[in-house]
């Protein structure tokens, strides 16, 4: 971001603006530090955590293993190696931004790219105007940091309401660790009255379900490849952090309360806009997340009945409606990354599901796993047929109405 070079820098004849710009220099696109401190502080509240009782853990673990079983019938797929870990809050914001930190460092390197065109006149207007020049150096300055705490905030009060570790159903990396939170999972099931034995399970289904759906190399990569894509094409906006910055209306209000609503925004704290690219991009970055939640929920659904009985009904329906509520967090994430949780994608990935379900059977739906390049395009997603017609998949007869007059693959590009 900054320069060692002294043209590079507007504070250098301002002794406390220079000491600063040498503080900030050299801390990369996105400061590291700055993200741990403020995961850590929004996931706890400033509160010291207490350890997870080590029996919890070997209670969780011996319930993994009834799973498995079931898992590996409805799947076609073997858990493999695994660890079932206890975490805090705390713990989990650290891990996953460890888990992200490559998806979340291209992130701020896109921020930081310097636009490829301007406006005639930008650079004199800005020369000719010594505070609008200052500003500018201070939102580039500031910039990683800034980045680093919207970043760790973020991550911090996703830490707040985490169940496991696929609550942000982004891929990690491949590994053999799958962290749960019982003091999250057990508060939930006390406010929903809900047994809490039965939601540990119910919980214990989904992350080994989602550990397995992401395990599939084509499944990991194809999702992560969209991802990076979406937050590698921002188009930056230098100026729009420096003129808000400049804007903040301090009448009547606590200074640090308004400067904490302007940089809630994150169209403006990351002085970003969306590109062409990602308005291209995010069809096919929705369908394949709408495919993945649909089978993970559908994998769930089967295996939950088999283990809980009727408290799965009752324990999905909270969660589910849980995970579609829109807090600004989840409007963040989805300005970040990309991804769509709400109502409309989630049943769009349900009725892709239960089309294939309909017209194939459990094992046409498994192919989703097993043949690469089976993520759903735009189209495909809306008209299952389509889907099983690519993968050449065998179906039972096709209700009348299947697929619309006219719809036929349009040049969508499966991941």
């Amino acid at each position: 971001m900054t320069s060692g070079d002294p043209a590079d820098n507007p504070f250098g004849g301002l002794p406390m603006f220079g000491d600063l710009a040498r503080a900030l220099s050299g801390q990369g696109p996105l400061n590291w530090d700055a993200a741990r401190q403020f995961a850590q502080l929004a996931a706890t509240e400033g509160a010291p955590e207490s350890n997870v009782d080590p029996s919890i853990r070997f209670a969780l673990t011996a319930l993994a293993a009834i799973i498995e079983p079931h898992l590996l019938d409805v799947t076609g797929h073997d858990v493999g190696t695994y660890e079932i870990t206890t975490v805090t809050p705390g713990v989990w914001a650290q891990h996953t931004l460890d888990a992200y930190r490559p998806l979340f460092t291209e992130l701020a390197v896109s921020l930081g790219k310097r636009p490829t065109s301007a406006e005639p006149g930008d650079d004199d207007d800005a020369s000719a105007d010594p505070m609008a020049a200052m500003m500018m150096g201070l939102s580039q300055m500031m910039a990683p940091t800034m980045l680093g705490m919207a970043i760790g905030s973020m991550v911090g009060r996703l830490a707040q309401r985490a169940f496991g570790q696929y609550d942000l159903p982004i891929p990690r990396a491949a590994g053999t660790q799958v962290s749960v939170l019982p003091g999250t999972i057990d508060a939930f099931a006390d406010d929903w009255s809900l047994p809490r034995d039965s939601m540990r399970l119910w919980v214990l289904v989904q992350e080994l379900t989602t550990h397995v759906v992401f395990s599939v190399a084509h499944i990991r990569e194809g999702l992560s490849t969209l991802v990076r894509a979406h937050v590698g094409a921002f188009q930056p906006d230098p100026s729009a952090v420096a003129d808000k910055l400049g804007s903040i209306e301090m009448d009547g209000d606590d200074p640090m309360q308004a400067l904490q609503r302007t940089l809630g925004d994150p169209e403006i704290l990351l002085g970003a806009v969306r590109s062409p690219a990602q308005e291209a991009l995010q069809p096919q970055l929705d369908a394949a997340l709408a495919a993945v939640v649909g089978y993970v929920d559908h994998v769930v659904d089967q295996v939950a009945q088999r283990l809980i009985g009727g408290d799965a009904t009752r324990i999905s329906e909270a969660v589910r409606r849980r995970r579609i509520e829109t807090s600004p967090d989840d409007i963040f994430v989805e300005r970040l990354l990309g991804l769509h949780l709400n109502r409309q994608q989630v049943e769009r990935g349900r009725a892709f599901l239960a089309g294939v379900l309909e017209r194939g059977g459990n094992a046409a739906a498994n192919q989703l796993l097993d043949l690469p390049g089976s993520l759903p395009t735009p189209t495909e997603l809306a008209a299952p047929g389509l889907w099983l017609a690519r993968l050449e998949l065998p179906t039972d007869d096709k209700p009348a109405g299947d697929t619309p007059a006219g719809d036929t693959p349009t040049g969508d590009t499966p991941a």
